[in-house]
This record gives structure tokens, C-alpha cells and sequence, in this order.
């Protein structure tokens, strides 16, 4: 297995487990548990992007091009407001 396909497998799974914790948060009645996963949670994202980073230094990884100011502020208006008709 070549390393980039290593680096985007890790960085798929811990996608993966970042979507888990937000079940695991909004679930957890218990102000220590919560906190921990809060914690954990955390700590996932920071290697997430440390290595999203790497991957994308390396060229593994190939980011989409800015979006122009126009589309920000559409998009922006439209979840403010609460529609999708002005991104359409």
C-alpha cells in the first residue's frame, strides 16, 4: 500500500469517527462522559487537519478552488434566512 493511499485512508476513517462523536455528544446525558467525548472529539479534529495539511503538502490531497466572494455571501444569506433558492 502506497502512503498517500495510507494518509487518505486515516484521514476517511477519522471523518468517520468526528461524525460519531457529534451522535455520542448530543446523546450523552452524563456531564463527564459528555465532557470526555467533547475531549476526544477535540483531539480528532487537530490531527485531522495536522495531517490534511501533510496530505495536501505531499500533494495527496487536492483541495477545491476559493469560492468567490458573490458565492460566500449567497450561501451565507441562504442559511441566515433559512432558504436554498438564492444557491440554486
Amino acid at each position: 500500500m502506497q502512503e498517500r493511499d495510507i494518509v487518505l485512508d486515516v484521514l476517511g476513517g477519522v471523518k468517520g469517527s468526528l461524525a460519531g462523536y457529534a451522535t455520542f455528544i448530543s446523546e450523552t446525558a452524563n456531564p463527564t462522559l459528555r465532557q470526555t467525548f467533547q475531549q476526544m472529539r477535540d483531539g480528532d479534529e487537530k490531527f485531522q487537519y495536522d495531517l490534511y495539511k501533510i496530505a495536501e503538502q505531499k500533494g495527496y490531497y487536492a483541495t477545491s478552488p476559493n469560492a468567490s466572494q458573490q458565492d460566500m455571501t449567497s450561501v451565507k444569506s441562504a442559511l441566515t434566512t433559512g432558504t436554498t433558492t438564492s444557491m440554486m
